[in-house]
């Protein structure tokens, strides 16, 4: 047998496999990503193709969906005809018209990938995924495992196919059955070593690989991701792609010995004459071209609506000092919440911006034997804030207790506490309720917690952790906060950091619905770090010297904001002057009833909610869905997304926006250069562009690019989800996510000058990607003129938009009348306030 291989580069093509397979974190850490995200360097609609030709993924709306928005007219003729005279010329409206219309296309999906292995059963006439998968998944899930388990893996802290090795030397019955199995297991042979034994050719060991890993993506990604990231998991476990490999190519050679005793030959020797080149050029296809076209007409009629009411917004007056000023995330799901408060009050002013507050951080909570992440995914912070000891009580169900997956204490609970615990079940149906094994957003920050914010002592470290910030740190975080968002004068005596999480139940895609910005967690510890830096005396002195005067009568005062129940809870109140409590008081009457209204605005999507109901009522059903265990909707997260305005809130206050807009704070005349707008970008591309994406993908290809239903999903190992017990691992979102969804690229609206959002973009090329290739698109709006420019070809192009503005009086009335997305509007009472 050869030992080694000159053409097979072995480490270059585990690289390129761990690129192209989805990079989806363990379930603690779901942070929404580009699915696609290996193709980012095509531009979008060649990606889409390619990603379809050699994957078979699903990458637009079929057809006749495409067809039926036309003739209902959720895409617009007017923008159909601009979008195919823009790139076919005015000569070929009707010519191309006719083709999207009634010409017939085969849309099914016959992909490269999987066509070498395919050959298994053509001359062998076995199935090898059948014969290896469950096994394989078991084992990877059993050796992976987070807590699930309650027998550990035999042996576990050698690494993954080191401790199969050692499992192998001491058991009886072991996983192999071949005696050439075993000992190559034994012997350490090389992927490329036993590829020579499964395939033979070495032009087919790549195309092998590719095949027999993307028959099982969800598990191949996510040990690729633990192998980049081993801090993805609590229980940390050492694997690699590349002993996923082996073992796997092992299991092959062991079925197919046990069943043909040896007398078989390599795959490669089968196929003799036939090319399996996955990544050999596309070919054009017409069927992508129409797709593209319908896409961009799609996506045009909702951004040429923004556009068209955005042109007629009227520049407010600006207020000398608000009533008060909040500063919440930019998370779409904020945007109507600001909007009610605003409405209620007319003095209030609200800021978006990254709900981490620009402090990054580890957190440790009182008796926490692990630190959790608060910050954005790529950041690794170098800091770490502590709880400080206080008695804590957690709330307990003794039926969760481990022992009762024993054979004795198991039998005497389930005849005691079991059927408890079985009546609690019946009754939830009915009464929903809180209970231990509910993920709340308020569990994750107790209101009478002392953190360790601040270090006095450089020494003061725990690893390669400092504990807490210094004066300067805890400054320039402060300054770059309030420069980023524009607001570094006029404070008002009470500026609210309002962080935002959520509630739910038996739901194991919960990470996805807190804080993004936080790597998928509450942010009220962010809040109340960045309330604790904004208020202290030495920081404003630094500040000051900088040029933010902020008066000793305002206070900075934390919050978070449970989007799945639409509740608010204050941290530190006891810090509030007697004159700040005072207006406290007043303003939380204000926060309670945007709560109530916001909750009736959302309700409108829910179907067991009557939204005709009043505030108060449709609240309390809100409230009661997100706690229930039979609901597998608690909210639909950020299902509708398709935009995001960086700019002043006078840009986008007077607009109805539908709760599909990210809104992040930014005030050019602070930055004139535009170096501040190029670190916004350079977040909102990723985090509001990756967010968008996944539910693209995941709306278009459910099955492939999504997770399908939540129904039959099973948790494996608290790492992943997967159908039934041996089944794959599941990326993306399940369908109940995603299903009022209209899958549409995010469009970024900038407030400064062209010149300047260019300078912004290309500052970073990796920001730059994302508008280069149309992956995002971009529009940058004229802070003085208004008029809209796009980002198109690498340059800035005027844009007149086609349509006409539209005008709604009470969005709450609106939001009865439909379950549809309402259109884009501007406020009439909002202008009546003016």
């Amino acid at each position: 047998m050869k030992t080694h291989s000159i053409g097979f580069d072995e480490p270059a093509v585990l690289h390129k496999l761990a690129h192209y397979l989805p990079a989806q974190n363990p379930l603690k850490d779901f942070v929404h990503h580009n699915t696609l995200h290996a193709f980012q360097e095509l531009p979008f609609p060649k990606a889409l193709q390619k990603a379809t030709t050699i994957f078979g993924y699903k990458t637009y709306l079929p057809l006749s969906d495409f067809r039926n928005r036309f003739a209902k007219g959720e895409i617009q003729e007017a923008v159909l005809n601009r979008i195919i005279s823009k790139q076919k010329g005015e000569d070929e409206i009707s010519f191309w018209k006719d083709k999207m219309l009634h010409q017939s296309y085969d849309e099914s999906v016959s992909p490269r990938i999987g066509s070498l292995r395919s050959n298994w059963k053509k001359h062998y006439a076995i199935n090898l995924e059948k014969s290896t998968h469950s096994l394989l998944f078991r084992i990877l899930c059993s050796y992976l495992d987070q807590g699930i388990a309650i027998w550990n893996f035999p042996v576990h802290d050698k690494g993954f196919l080191s401790s199969i090795r050692e499992l192998e030397k001491n058991t009886f019955k072991g996983i192999f059955s071949s005696p050439r199995a075993k000992k190559l297991l034994q012997e350490k042979a090389s992927i490329t070593q036993l590829l020579e034994i499964v395939v033979g050719k070495e032009s087919l060991f790549e195309t092998y690989l590719f095949d027999q890993q993307f028959s099982h993506p969800g598990w191949s990604g996510m040990v690729a991701t633990i192998e980049s990231n081993p801090n993805s998991l609590l229980d940390s476990k050492k694997i690699t792609l590349e002993e996923l490999i082996q073992l796997e190519l092992l299991l092959e050679i062991d079925t197919l010995d046990t069943k043909f005793h040896d007398i078989w030959a390599p795959l490669g020797f089968k196929v003799e004459n036939q090319s399996f080149e996955l990544f050999d050029s596309i070919a054009y296809n017409e069927l992508f071209e129409v797709l593209s076209l319908w896409q961009q007409a799609l996506e045009w009629t909702f951004y040429d609506s923004v556009l068209a009411n955005l042109k007629k917004v009227e520049e407010e007056p600006k207020q000398a000092i608000p009533s008060f000023q909040g500063l919440f995330c930019m998370d779409d799901r904020e945007c109507s919440f600001r909007r009610h408060i605003e409405h209620l009050d007319v003095k209030a002013a609200t800021y978006g911006t990254a709900a981490f507050f620009n402090f990054e951080f580890f957190y440790q909570p009182v008796n926490g034997k692990f630190y959790t992440k608060l910050c954005p995914a790529p950041v690794t912070p170098k800091f770490l804030v502590k709880e400080e000891h206080r008695k804590k009580k957690q709330a307990k169900d003794l039926h969760y207790h481990k022992q009762s997956h024993s054979l004795f204490l198991g039998w005497i609970i389930s005849q005691t506490l079991g059927f408890s615990s079985a009546w609690k079940l019946f009754l939830n149906i009915f009464k929903p309720s809180m209970s231990p094994a509910t993920t709340a957003s308020f569990k994750h920050l107790h209101k009478k917690s002392k953190l360790v914010i601040e270090n006095t002592d450089a020494s003061q470290k725990e690893g390669e952790l400092q504990v807490g910030f210094t004066i300067d740190e805890m400054a320039h975080r402060v300054e770059g906060l309030l420069k980023s968002i524009g607001l570094v004068s006029n404070f008002s005596s009470l500026v609210y950091v309002v962080g935002h999480g959520a509630t739910s139940v038996n739901n194991t895609h919960y990470a996805g619905y807190d804080c993004g910005a936080c790597s998928g967690r509450p942010s009220s510890v962010n809040a109340k770090v960045a309330c604790f830096a904004a208020n202290h005396p030495e920081v404003r002195a630094i500040l000051k010297d900088r040029g933010i005067v902020i008066p000793d009568s305002t206070q900075f005062l934390p919050a978070l904001h449970d989007t799945t129940r639409d509740e608010i809870a204050f941290y530190d109140e006891d810090i509030l002057s007697q004159e700040n409590k005072a207006l406290h008081e007043q303003n939380k009457i204000t926060f309670a009833k945007a709560l109530q209204n916001n909750a009736k605005e959302r309700s409108r999507r829910f179907d067991t909610i009557d939204t005709n109901a009043s505030p108060e009522k449709v609240h309390e059903k809100v409230k009661l869905r997100s706690v229930s265990l039979f609901e597998p909707r608690p909210e639909l997260n950020h299902a509708t997304n398709a935009m995001c305005i960086v700019g002043r809130r006078n840009l986008s206050k007077q607009l109805f926006l539908d709760r599909r807009s990210f809104l992040n704070s930014y005030d050019y005349q602070v930055d004139p250069s535009g170096d501040y707008l190029a670190v916004i970008l350079g977040a909102v591309a990723p985090v509001g562009g990756g967010i968008n994406l996944e539910y693209y993908f995941s709306r278009v290809d459910n099955q492939k690019l999504g997770a399908g239903s939540k129904l039959p999903h099973n948790v494996m190992g608290l790492i992943g989800v997967a159908n039934g017990i041996d089944g794959d691992l599941r990326p993306g979102l399940p369908s109940q996510m995603i299903e009022v969804h209209d899958p549409l690229r995010l469009l970024v609206i900038a407030e400064h000058f062209p010149e300047k959002v260019m300078y912004a973009i290309t500052k970073n090329p990796a920001t730059y990607e994302w508008f280069q290739n149309d992956w995002v698109k971009l529009v940058a709006v004229h802070p003085e003129t208004k008029k809209s420019y796009v980002f198109t070809n690498e340059k800035f192009e005027l844009y007149e938009p086609i349509q006409q503005p539209h005008f709604i009086a009470d969005e709450l009335k609106l939001a009865e009348s439909t379950k549809e997305n309402l259109p884009v509007s501007i406020l009439s009472n909002v202008l009546s306030h003016e």
